[in-house]
């Protein structure tokens, strides 16, 4: 989020233009430009390696990294992660220490000021202090491969040319600010939607937060249990529209794109060749360079009797490990799990020195924090923490609010690391390993050489005690607390089900005393995983081209019951009175059932919904226009069940006052949508998908150049099927990060592709080699082509 902030903040700035231009005349022609590309053959001495490795890379500039150790392997990933990505590690970093605006200036400073009450800092710092032995060696070596790699350029990053700033150098520390920023991304440690829930909680009669705020809806495609179903709306007793008659005005607000991804995986028994498969497509922000690095790893392996192991997969830049892939005998995968890992606390202050604790007052720690600002004055910040965190905000009433987040913990920072994975030899071991992770509670799908396949949570999840009385949602409060960590007996785990599957969508995914465990912490809404899972169970000796097109997978199932709202409303009665109206209907009864990008019918649904979802629930939160903080019913993620359920069951005391009938709130709904897309002298039929879904992948920097500049470093923006309630999650500036499908032990038949290119540098012959098949889809081999670059990083 920070990176899309800055482009739009900082990256249009003029003063940031006049620096871009000022380094471009400095490169004199791109001379300096070239100097900092990095070493494709060739023979480098790196100080402190133990053996020779070799890095061996393939026509899209994959390395595959042979050495003789992992500390090794580690090192020369770094010295290439440093001379093809330097610029987004040090973004990585920055974005969790607070320190964006040392280099971005005055627009960075909110998101500084936000980070720093976290003291990310001193939790890496902390980690690094318990690092066992191994871990710290693997970090240590990482960041001396790092700091050799950018030492061995001709120049430094072009970036850096153009910000007219010296990169700093790697530490160990770094990688797990690295970690840390990935809790920024995939935490939700915004206090905003507990305190929205609060003020809809107390500002709402019971029975109707009830019904708005329902944990779950008839679209859950849980693994383990059964769909929520949406309740009863409230009777005419708890609240009458008409008889209050609330001001309320219409508005179309779009879905939250949520951090997440799809990931699955089907076991022997249910495919072709008899070995179970697994796909990874995890989504994130999509920008230049993509956020991850394809590498394959190889060496002796103690933990496999010092045979041989290669392990394939992605990488992020910033750590010595492969993210997601397979070393030959299992695969895995992870999506983001939206379980509970942040609690908002609201307190009692007394006065401006303490507060009361659980057990009596107790004073504030207070500290400063400096934050440099490029081209202006410092700032020194004043922060407050609590027993239970920082404070970060108040609620509606002014009562102020503390932050206990797993991130603010070392323990649930360090841990083993993904290294557990990387050597793994079976489902159970991988399975097993999930506990001891140092990183953001993720749901991981493996699948293993033996036909077997799972599911469980990695990272730690907090033990919390007196809290039950908590409603999903809501703020705790201060007599909850956490005791240590679940243990892993404890953690939930699914291996082998009988149905041969396992599939995520950030959803939720058990019941009972599972999902007691890990909570609600915003759950996705389960059409995207419902679709998952019944098109798995439709399928027949699947293979990895069937489950490639299951990744994209664009129908537009869950629109389907609106575009029957619809075309309902569009009566013949209705088309005598505006004519216009014809065409609408025409472009509906046009559409291909899919989020296609010639595909008008589709945008006019889906707008339709959004018009009819507001004006439908936006008098039912009137109360929310009197407070100022979070509150509305864009906080309550599982909205869609109750809207539906008004819409067929259509109670008159909870009809929108401004409409005579349910039939008139929906038309008006269509009419905005005709009235949207028929300005000037276009029709609906004028507005396809394709004109909305645009995809735009940016590099941080390109605002600030010339466009003939900017066109250079980002990739052609181009049209792309897709949406946030399928398979083929696609947005303007979100999407699959990558996309695989292997199968342990057969990695010559999987596939892989992602946006983007290798390399970081707009000069370097693999920077946007690949990113035409992620557009299109195509197939291309999991594991490294054929040799066409050696290089040799040996002692000197």
């Amino acid at each position: 989020m920070a990176i899309f902030f800055l482009r739009w903040r900082f990256i249009g700035g003029f003063f940031v233009f006049l620096l871009g231009v000022l380094a471009l005349a400095v490169i004199g022609g791109g001379l300096a430009l070239r100097a900092s590309l990095p070493q494709l053959d060739g023979e480098v001495a790196l100080e402190g390696i133990g053996a020779t490795v070799t890095v061996e890379r393939d026509g899209a500039g994959v390395p595959t990294i042979r050495g003789a150790d992992r500390v090794d392997v580690a090192m020369a990933l770094g010295f290439l992660h440093a001379q093809e990505r330097f610029f987004q590690m040090d973004l990585q970093r920055r974005r969790a220490s607070g320190e964006l605006a040392e280099i971005f200036g005055q627009a960075a400073v909110q998101w500084d000021a936000r980070v720093r009450a976290h003291r990310f800092r001193t939790v890496a710092r902390a980690v690094m202090a318990g690092a066992d032995e191994k871990d710290r060696v693997l970090l240590e070596a990482y960041a001396d491969g790092v700091n050799a790699g950018l030492e061995a350029l001709d120049e430094r990053p072009f970036e850096y040319l153009l910000l007219r700033s010296r990169p700093r150098p790697w530490t160990a520390e770094d990688s797990i600010l690295t970690t840390l920023s990935m809790f920024l991304q995939l935490n939700s440690w915004n206090p905003d939607r507990e305190l929205a829930h609060a003020a809809l909680n107390e500002l709402l009669p019971q029975a109707l937060y009830d019904f708005l705020a329902a944990p779950g809806t008839e679209f859950d495609a849980p693994m383990l249990g059964d769909a929520f179903k949406t309740g009863s709306p409230p009777g005419p007793e708890v609240i009458d529209l008409r008889l209050e008659k609330p001001e309320v005005s219409s508005r179309a607000v779009a879905d939250n794109v949520k951090a997440g991804s799809n990931g699955w995986a089907v076991a022997g028994s249910r495919t072709s060749h008899g070995g179970a498969i697994l796909v990874a497509d995890m989504h994130r922000g999509l920008m230049v360079p993509n956020v991850r690095y394809r590498a394959s790893l190889s060496w002796p392996a103690p933990a496999w009797n010092d045979e041989v192991i290669r392990v394939t997969g992605v990488t992020l830049p910033g750590l010595p490990v492969v993210v997601a892939g397979s070393n030959g005998r299992v695969a895995w995968g992870f999506t983001n799990s939206y379980g509970d890992w942040v609690d908002v606390v609201l307190f009692d202050p007394l006065g401006f020195e303490a507060y009361i604790g659980p057990d009596g007052p107790r004073e504030y720690e207070s500290w400063t924090e400096k934050i440099v600002v490029a081209g202006a004055d410092d700032l020194e910040l004043e922060f407050k923490a609590t027993l239970w965190g920082p404070v970060v905000s108040e609620n509606h009433r002014g009562r102020p609010v503390a932050l206990r987040w797993t991130a603010h913990h070392a323990e649930a920072v360090g841990g083993r690391g993904l290294t557990l994975l990387e050597t793994a030899r079976d489902v159970d071991e991988a399975l097993a390993a999930g506990p001891a992770i140092g990183m953001p509670p993720q749901n991981l799908m493996v699948a293993d050489s033996q036909q077997r396949i799972g599911w469980t949570i990695v990272g730690r999840i907090p033990r919390r005690v007196d809290c039950d009385d908590i409603a999903p949602g809501n703020p705790s409060s201060p007599e909850c607390r956490w005791s240590g960590w679940v243990e892993a007996r404890d953690y939930p785990r699914i291996v082998d089900p009988p149905s041969g599957q396992v599939w995520t969508a950030n959803a939720r995914v058990v019941d009972g005393e599972w999902l007691r465990i890990l909570g609600d912490g915003g759950y996705a809404l389960g059409a995207r995983a419902g679709q998952i899972r019944d098109a798995l169970e439709e399928m027949e000796n699947i293979t990895e081209e069937d489950l490639l097109g299951l990744q994209l997978d664009d129908r537009a199932l869950f629109l389907g019951w609106w575009r029957e709202r619809l075309l309902e409303v569009l009566t013949p009665q209705a088309l005598s009175q505006d004519p216009r109206l014809l065409e609408l209907r025409q472009v509906v009864e046009g559409w291909s059932g899919h989020a296609g990008v010639e595909d008008a019918g589709y945008r006019m649904v889906r707008a339709f919904r959004l018009y009819a979802r507001s004006l439908v629930l936006d008098p039912l939160v009137a109360p929310c226009k009197t407070v100022e903080t979070p509150c509305g019913w864009d906080f309550l993620g599982q909205r869609e069940g109750p809207v539906r359920r008004l819409l067929v069951e259509r109670p008159p005391h909870l009809l929108n006052p401004r409409f005579a009938d349910w039939d008139s709130l929906l038309l008006a709904a269509a009419d905005r949508v005709l009235t949207d897309f028929s300005k000037g002298d276009s029709t609906p039929a004028d507005h396809t998908w394709g004109e909305r879904n645009t995809v735009r992948i940016r590099h941080p920097l390109s605002g600030a150049l010339p466009q003939w500049l900017s066109d250079q470093l980002d990739m052609p923006a181009l049209a792309l099927p897709g949406d946030v309630h399928m398979p083929r999650v696609q947005g303007p500036a979100f999407g699959a990060s990558e996309r695989f499908v292997v199968s342990p032990g057969r990695e010559i038949e999987g596939i892989f592709h992602m946006p983007g290119g290798q390399s970081g540098h707009p000069l370097s012959p693999y920077y946007g080699v690949g990113h035409g098949s992620w557009v299109e889809g195509l197939p291309t081999p999991f594991l490294p082509g054929p040799v066409k670059y050696t290089l040799i990083l040996g002692s000197p």
